[in-house]
């Protein structure tokens, strides 16, 4: 992916749970020259958490200190409210930037739901969050590896609940928003998409689950009809074994299903992008790692990434 200097914009970052290794990754990703070098950046966060893995300052690279920490109540490598109601916090600021047109597009750091929840209870993600905060109704999680993307039909969802959420209206939304995104983002002039069936074996022939035929076969028609090119479904087993670079988007019915195969094909690599809002927001595939935090143990990759797919979008 070539990537030029991104100019007259600025990218903000997130620390993330402060708690966990967000902003240790952040440091290591900013240390490097090759990376600071290609945009402006402003990091969102606790500047005192932040000095605890770099003391560098560059001269492209801001720090909007928002003191929401006081040291007696910072904990490292745990799951506690005072971190979550920071995460938050930077959450909120970071809109405030992208509303202003201060910052042009986002990378948010891990954060922690419990953490955050033992705040504000109804707070399920980044993704829906953001999503609220700019009134979106049709969005998505988009996970993008060195080979392949792939979109999530549900997301952060109990799987009992699944049944009752996936309708045929919201595989063709997904379907539609995967090729919107593919054409418009991607610049793609005609992407295919491969659709994983829910059931085992794609539900073999309706002998082991009706939602192919029911649910998922409809709503590829409908785009079928509109001109999308859209194959499957596919038994989710077998898929990723020769057929996954083959297409444009991978469509997977609920998240374990798409995450399982992808994170470990490119666990250090893998990049979350949120498709379907008016600005750019990406973060690292994984989590806040909080057995490792504060250890300087971190792999800082993922984030690396995250940060060149969100100056390569907002070119």
């Amino acid at each position: 992916m070539p990537i030029s200097k991104l100019k007259n914009k600025t990218i903000g970052i997130t620390l993330g749970d402060p708690s966990g290794i967000g902003p240790e990754i952040i440091a290591k990703a900013l240390s490097n020259r090759a990376i600071r070098d290609l945009a402006n950046f402003k990091i969102i966060g606790d500047l005192s958490i932040y000095k605890r893995y770099s003391q560098a300052e560059y001269k492209n690279c801001d720090f909007i200190d928002l003191k929401t920490i006081q040291p007696k109540h910072f904990k490292i490598g745990t799951i506690n409210e005072h971190s979550g109601k920071a995460a938050f916090s930077y959450l909120e600021k970071s809109v405030e930037l992208l509303k202003s047109g201060e910052i042009t597009s986002i990378v948010t750091a891990p954060v922690c739901k419990e953490a955050i929840s033992l705040s504000y209870p109804n707070f399920c993600g980044h993704t829906e969050f953001l999503a609220s905060a700019f009134n979106i109704k049709n969005f998505g999680m988009m996970f993008l590896g060195p080979r392949l993307r792939l979109l999530l039909a549900t997301r952060h969802i109990p799987i009992n609940k699944i049944p009752s959420i996936l309708t045929s209206d919201l595989v063709y939304e997904t379907i539609d928003l995967a090729d919107k995104t593919l054409k418009s983002t991607f610049r793609i002039k005609k992407p295919s998409i491969a659709i994983l069936g829910l059931n085992p074996h794609a539900g073999e022939g309706g002998i082991l689950g009706k939602e192919e035929e029911d649910i998922i076969i409809p709503a590829m028609n409908k785009a079928i009809s509109r001109k999308i090119i859209v194959k499957g479904p596919f038994p989710s087993d077998t898929f990723f074994i020769d057929n996954s670079t083959k297409y444009d988007m991978i469509i997977a019915m609920y998240h374990d299903q798409g995450l399982i195969p992808i994170k470990t094909l490119y666990f250090t690599q893998l990049v979350n992008f949120t498709i379907g809002l008016p600005i750019i927001r990406t973060s690292p595939a994984h989590g806040t790692a909080f057995d490792i935090a504060g250890k300087g143990k971190a792999d800082p990759s993922s984030m690396i990434e995250s940060i060149k797919l969100a100056i390569h979008l907002s070119q």
